[in-house]
């Protein structure tokens, strides 16, 4: 099917605020489009203007400060996070998490932040960077504001975007450089695949913190646990938070059962 929208790009972020502004909820954002233009040639969502953000040059960035930490721009590609140096070395498990997103073709459009906005229960990135207590920035022409990930997502595709704010960068705490972490993703098939239940780990000198995807209307994060948690305290806890339902692709009993086998598993890794 075709459609009809304008298309424009900014070529600097005053020129974007200003623009978003100016078309609100009548516009899209593009960062890699790999789920927007989807939509748009299915008909399921036809915007009026389509607001393209990869000419904004600060957002294609990558920043380790030793302060602050890492800093990830709106438009840095799954692929251009993966073959990072400082992310690789500091902050595997988001080189895991990325390279479980669709396929490589793919990877070299998507962007991390577009995977957190389109805000699927199921988005790859959502539960590790929830894992390492991530924060996310939004600005509009009014103001600029982080706010944890954690209270992003407030619903099924669903976020506290407001129509006239850009994902600008997501952050990632100093203080979690070098934690050990995994992930484990379950799929209907080998190869690319939506995630059925995903469960991401975290553990530092003192505390242990999982990510869970696919398990609520939003990827989820358990209450910070002691890294010496026992199995059956980080299982039980688990099992409490997440909301699974039955869907085409598993059962709620099937998922709860997942939930525990992964959390027994990470446990064990990263022991």
């Amino acid at each position: 099917m075709h459609h009809e929208f304008e298309y424009i790009a900014p070529r600097s972020r005053t020129e974007l605020l200003a623009t978003l502004k100016k078309f609100g909820s009548r516009a899209r954002l593009l960062a890699g489009g790999t789920d927007l233009l989807v939509d748009i040639r299915v008909g399921h969502n036809v915007p009026e203007t389509v607001i393209d953000v990869k000419y904004i040059d600060e957002y294609n960035k990558i920043r380790w400060d030793a302060k602050e930490g890492l800093s990830i721009g709106a438009t840095v590609t799954c692929i251009e996070l993966m073959n990072d140096k400082t992310v690789r070395a500091k902050f595997p498990l988001l080189v895991e998490a990325a390279g479980h997103i669709a396929s490589p073709q793919v990877r070299n459009r998507a962007t991390i932040a577009g995977n957190l906005c389109t805000a699927s229960p199921c988005a790859d990135m959502g539960c590790s960077l929830l894992a390492y207590g991530a924060s996310i920035e939004l600005a509009s022409e009014k103001k600029t504001r982080i706010i944890p990930l954690v209270e992003f997502f407030t619903g099924v595709k669903k976020t506290q975007r407001q129509p006239d704010e850009v994902v600008q960068r997501i952050i990632v705490p100093a203080a979690m450089a070098g934690a050990r972490g995994a992930m484990e993703k379950l799929k209907r098939i080998k190869g690319h695949d939506l995630a059925v239940v995903s469960v991401a780990m975290v553990k530092t000198a003192k505390t242990l913190r999982v990510g869970i995807g696919s398990c609520a209307p939003t990827p989820i994060v358990l209450k910070d646990l002691p890294a010496s948690a026992s199995v059956k305290t980080v299982v039980d806890e688990a099992l409490k938070t997440v909301k699974p339902i039955d869907d085409i692709r598993a059962s709620k009993e099937y998922r709860l059962a997942m939930v525990q086998s992964f959390v027994e598993k990470l446990l064990a890794t990263l022991k």
